[in-house]
């Protein structure tokens, strides 16, 4: 924890995904206080016959849009707001859309909330924030 989940209608280059993956990466070990093994990403890729926008199916014209959910433990703003622009604006670069295209939501969880090795982890020792 955490974990990433990015949906967009567009594709990108293995190239491209790979310096997005690096990038979320250092953002999130820097502010969130994690090692690089805590960090997982998942690209979700979304055709455009299943993405709808303004109540029509596929792309606006103006550029794909691009959802990252950021699943982690609860932090206060400062963490959140740290690894915002950097993971925007590298989200961006990967899909080659306007930053206004690109949305973060933070999923953060307590830790009654969240099973690793099928324990919940309140019931360990507690992690490191």
């Amino acid at each position: 924890m955490p974990y990433v989940e990015i949906l967009s209608s567009a594709d990108a280059a293995a190239a491209a995904k790979q310096a997005l993956v690096r990038a979320m990466t250092d953002a999130i070990t820097g502010a969130f206080n994690v090692p690089p093994t805590a960090v997982t990403v998942f690209f979700l890729p979304v055709a455009p016959e299943n993405y709808g926008y303004r109540g029509a199916l596929g792309e606006a014209g103006d550029g794909p849009r691009v959802f990252i959910k950021i699943h982690a433990y609860q932090r206060p703003a400062g963490p959140r707001r740290a690894v915002a622009l950097p993971i925007s604006q590298a989200a961006s670069t990967c899909f080659g859309t306007p930053l206004k295209h690109v949305s973060i939501y933070f999923l953060e969880r307590a830790f009654d909330e969240v099973v690793h090795d099928g324990h919940l982890v309140c019931d360990g020792p507690a992690p490191v924030l």
